[in-house]
């Protein structure tokens, strides 16, 4: 019968076939893998960086929102007290014009009045001081110098009232820039970090996205009754915008922040309420239980209160997240952000 086993290999053959091997593994371990490479560790921490400028970015968002109703507010108030300064001007020039006559009249009829001169002069604030010259003037000329008087101190006041404002106006506006350039450069490292991942490792962050964009078709709110009837006024006007991006800054209709979408409600119902987070976080009743919050009902979140969105009912919140994503229903348990309280309108 013939053998199938192979040939016995001399010694000489058998350590030249483990020469070759082992030179072979070596040379092979040095040339780059043609397998697809190993998940890198640091790619894992990437999302977790992304999602931390955004946050940076939003709460950035809620100090430029604070800044630019500040500047609006100072603007109003500066435009004011120039209109009123003004008006008081052209008040006291006509009143000046008047004592010229009054004194044009006392030179034709013998001399002009020391107190008119008095008060005609440079220095015309201290002529109240020199009493003693007044008893010459009728009840109505004196009642004409007083006005006079009032109304010069009052045109100051408005000016320098004007000034103080408008260099608030200027620190403001300068500080709407800083915060800008915080917010688009959060932004942009945070894209920074998105084109360094892969195609398919983009791919599945943006899928991501959409899912929990997605899950607003899905949520279960539950038939609570809302606070009030401006709370459910409000609500239901955000509830018309889930599925429009956030956008910082934006107050609506198209796009929003997460403040920006909480005042437009209450603006569709009516109510006036402040432009930022922190600041709505101070108005109506506070609401300590999550357990006793009613649709309708703000929720602050985050320690610094930079974020809020409106309850929804059965824990859900109805909010303006954050960049790239979607106006939307979500977990309050699972949207990363500690709930501090609640507030009912």
């Amino acid at each position: 019968m013939a053998s199938h086993r192979r040939p016995k290999q001399s010694s000489h053959a058998y350590a030249t076939a483990l020469t070759a091997t082992a030179a072979a593994a070596v040379a092979l371990s040095t040339q780059p893998a043609l397998a697809d490479p190993l998940p890198d560790p640091n790619r894992k921490g990437v999302q977790a960086q992304i999602d931390r400028l955004y946050e940076e970015a939003t709460q950035a968002t809620e100090k430029y929102n604070g800044a630019k109703e500040k500047a609006g507010q100072l603007e109003k108030q500066v435009k004011s007290l120039q209109s009123t300064a003004a008006r008081k001007q052209s008040g006291l020039n006509d009143l000046r014009n008047r004592l010229g006559s009054i004194a044009a009249a006392q030179y034709r009829s013998g001399g002009l009045d020391p107190s008119v001169q008095l008060l005609l002069s440079s220095d015309p604030n201290g002529f109240l001081e020199k009493a003693a010259a007044l008893d010459r003037l009728s009840t109505q000329q004196l009642s004409k110098l007083q006005r006079y008087e009032t109304q010069q101190r009052e045109v100051q006041q408005q000016r320098q009232q004007a000034a103080g404002k408008l260099k608030d106006l200027e620190s403001t506006r300068k500080e709407l820039g800083d915060k800008k350039k915080e917010i688009q450069g959060k932004l942009a490292q945070a894209q920074k970090l998105l084109n360094g991942l892969t195609a398919k490792e983009r791919a599945e962050i943006a899928e991501n996205e959409q899912r929990a964009n997605r899950s607003s078709e899905r949520a279960v709110l539950g038939n609570e009754a809302s606070a009030s009837q401006r709370a459910a006024a409000a609500f239901s006007a955000a509830k018309t915008r889930v599925g429009l991006p956030y956008v910082w800054g934006a107050s609506g209709p198209s796009s929003f922040d997460c403040s920006g979408l909480t005042s437009w409600a209450f603006q569709q119902a009516g109510v006036s309420i402040p432009r930022t987070s922190q600041a709505q976080a101070g108005i109506g009743t506070r609401i300590n239980a999550l357990s006793a919050l009613k649709p309708g009902d703000l929720i602050i979140m985050r320690t610094d209160l930079s974020h809020v969105g409106f309850y929804a009912g059965n824990g859900q919140i109805l909010h303006s997240p954050k960049p790239g994503a979607q106006v939307r229903y979500e977990s309050i348990a699972q949207s990363g952000m500690p709930f501090m309280w609640g507030v009912r309108i």
